[in-house]
């Protein structure tokens, strides 16, 4: 059965509508819907806090305002993406139910406020939630205007209440059958942590040290798949009466650094969903790094959340000015909203969702940008710029369904991460695995060279170039899985911190893995940390380069030495290699680096595998081209990242759909500017 949402043409533009906060002002509702029209919004999300407005006490419902919100927005050509709301619970749930309260890893029993302060294993909150989404399903299933359910919102957290504690045993003896396996596992001999009987087992604590590093990587398992089950429940009335509309949830990246959500395995998540989707918070205009900078971040997000589904993803909140929560809540430059925007749809969204529609009145999110400000007004500027964003959107309409073709794939791994941050060696600070993989994704952002970032467990095949740095935790599939690659006529890229330990977080016996030796043709004999002000430096291509944090210590085999150590007591010994193993090529970079050598490095690559296809643009730095394509056309998405004015030269003609001009010649982009050029195939 086809879903209703691909009926949908058009972009979806608009975002989280909170009107359950203004019933008792029915003038601000009608402005809503005049507002709505001007601002060129064709898409609401409603219901993801509504819930003690749907169910004001146990068993009473009301759906007669959300039946008047839905039929007024779908009356004037609108579409509703309508939320489940057990992302936060009403007062009388808390108290007639303490039990959907979690508990913190202290073993502290939570009070009722915030939001995601639920237990998802505490069968009364599954059975009220579950309740409440029969209601809606029977009820909305085959309104017109619903194109999608939003489950819940932004899942998160953990709970060790005891009914949690359970779960988690159970979990294990799925996954072990036996207390001696879980022993085995976690190495329980160490520190005496072998346990005799599953009750001995506890989720780990803030109180003492966690030593036992299966226990935590395992932990971190079950939330994931207890955060889904909990889900599933979750979306068990949709599926049933409503097969026909598709099922996101909305996830996130960690903010401070823009690197992906780390709570989650979102890889797992992601085969839940019929459309992922996530929410964009950037902090644009900060000051400690380029603007062009932290554009490559977001971009690495976008992609990595596009490939891990290979399909276009939604954003299903992002902010037209500020938001309430950074540090520094900085707004928007003006031009600012318009680049952004195109960058998320550049990057495979087909979507432009703001939290939120109309600033809250109280409380916590009163100051959060909106495209509705306190005054009520169309005339200020943020209402206007989202305005334009609304216009642009319809005239370039028909990129949606597009999708990015890459040659090269980068992997980023969550389990690997996990390990990684628990592990007690090498550096505290400077680990920093995803920001590592971001270095590497900003050469080719900067050279216009279109990436997936995938995961380990997807297809290799189609791409040229696999770049694997620090996969400190690595299964002997994934190393036989990277074997066939190579041999297939891959090349593949590894790093230093690689090879470490198992998927049980157990190092390899008989040190680095003789699968890894065959594919880069060289033993790692260890590994040097180097404290913050330590330097060392490399040759390579005879020009000595800087690094810094990790150097390792090689004996070579069959690899070909391309750079060497200049200092310390390994100087002169092999830093970056070059292997061949049948059909391909492996390279392993043995210590941590800046910019310039990256970029020194992966030339030679790109070169050789010719994978840069931008023959008609030639842009400068600062400037990003992103292609999407479908059967017809090739849309050419160009993006000025800097503060300055920028000439782009295009020796071809091209039709800029939201100008509607032919662009081509030398052409200069103001600060923050865009084109979107459509070619014909």
């Amino acid at each position: 059965m086809k879903n209703v949402y691909e009926n949908e043409k058009r972009l979806l533009h608009g975002g989280d509508y909170n009107p359950d906060q203004w019933l008792d002002y029915p003038e601000i509702l009608k402005d809503d819907l005049d507002l709505m029209k001007l601002a060129n919004v064709n898409t609401m999300t409603l219901g993801i806090f509504a819930w003690s407005a749907l169910e004001p006490s146990e068993g009473n419902y009301n759906f007669e305002w959300l039946d008047n919100i839905i039929d007024d927005i779908y009356n004037q050509g609108g579409r509703v993406i309508l939320a489940t709301p057990s992302g936060a619970r009403p007062a009388w749930l808390s108290q007639t139910y303490p039990e959907v309260l979690r508990t913190n890893e202290r073993r502290e029993k939570m009070l009722h406020g915030a939001r995601h302060n639920h237990c998802f294993s505490s069968p009364v909150y599954r059975e009220k939630t579950q309740a409440l989404n029969y209601k809606l399903a029977q009820r909305y299933k085959d309104h017109p205007a619903i194109i999608m359910w939003h489950i819940s919102n932004e899942y998160g957290g953990e709970c060790h209440c005891d009914l949690c504690q359970e779960n988690f045993r159970i979990w294990l003896k799925d996954k072990y059958k036996t207390i001696d396996n879980v022993n085995k596992a976690w190495w329980g001999p160490f520190w005496s942590h072998t346990y005799s009987d599953w009750s001995q087992i506890e989720s780990p604590s803030s109180i003492g040290e966690n030593a036992v590093h299966g226990l935590n990587l395992d932990w971190k398992r079950f939330v994931t798949d207890q955060t889904i089950n909990f889900y599933r429940n979750e979306i068990k009335p949709m599926r049933e009466l409503s097969p026909n509309i598709p099922i996101t949830t909305n996830f996130m990246a960690d903010t401070d650094d823009l690197i992906p959500f780390q709570s989650l395995n979102y890889e797992k998540f992601s085969k839940e969903v019929d459309i992922l989707s996530w929410d964009c918070y950037p902090a644009w205009h900060n000051d400690w790094e380029r603007t062009q900078d932290l554009a490559s971040k977001v971009g690495f997000i976008n992609d990595l959340y596009r490939s891990i589904k290979q399909k276009p993803f939604l954003i299903m909140e992002c902010t037209p000015s500020c938001v309430n929560w950074h540090n520094v809540n900085k707004a928007k430059r003006p031009g600012m909203h318009m680049l952004s925007s195109m960058q998320l749809l550049a990057h495979g969204s087909d979507s432009i969702l703001y939290f939120q529609w109309r600033k809250s009145r109280g409380s916590s999110e009163k100051f959060h940008g909106a495209v509705v400000d306190h005054d009520n007004s169309k005339d200020n500027r943020v209402f206007k710029e989202v305005s334009k964003v609304g216009e642009a959107l319809d005239k370039i309409k028909e990129i949606k369904g597009s999708m990015k073709e890459s040659k090269v794939a980068i992997i980023y791994d969550w389990e690997n991460d996990w390990a990684l941050k628990d592990a007690q060696g090498f550096s505290k600070e400077s680990k920093r695995y995803p920001q590592t993989l971001q270095e590497h994704y900003k050469y080719f952002w900067n050279k216009n060279i279109s990436v997936d970032v995938i995961t380990s467990s997807q297809d290799l095949s189609k791409y040229s170039l696999v770049i694997a740095p620090m996969m400190y935790l690595i299964t002997e599939d994934t190393m036989d899985k990277f074997r066939n690659y190579v041999k297939n006529g891959g090349v593949l890229v590894g790093s230093y911190l690689s090879g470490l330990v198992n998927e049980a977080d157990l190092t390899y016996i008989g040190g680095w893995p003789e699968v890894l030796q065959e594919i880069y043709g060289i033993d790692v004999a260890e590994t040097d940390t180097l404290y913050p002000k330590d330097r060392n430096s490399i040759k390579f291509k005879e020009e000595s380069f800087e690094v810094k944090d990790y150097c390792t210590i090689i004996s070579k085999k069959e690899a070909e030495v391309l750079g060497t150590y200049e200092g310390d007591f390994y100087k002169d010994s092999p830093s970056i290699t070059r292997n061949k193993l049948e059909l391909g090529i492996s390279y392993f970079i043995g210590a941590r680096t800046n910019d310039d050598f990256i970029e020194k490095f992966y030339d030679g690559i790109v070169e050789e595998l010719k994978i840069n296809d931008l023959e008609d643009f030639i842009s400068p730095e600062g400037v990003s081209i992103q292609i999407r394509e479908n059967d017809n056309a090739k849309y050419y998405f160009i993006m000025n990242f800097t503060e300055e004015n920028k000439n782009i030269e295009i020796t071809n003609s091209y039709f800029d759909l939201v100008s509607e001009e032919i662009i081509s010649g030398l052409n200069t982009l103001e600060p923050y500017g865009i084109y979107v050029l459509k070619q014909n195939k």
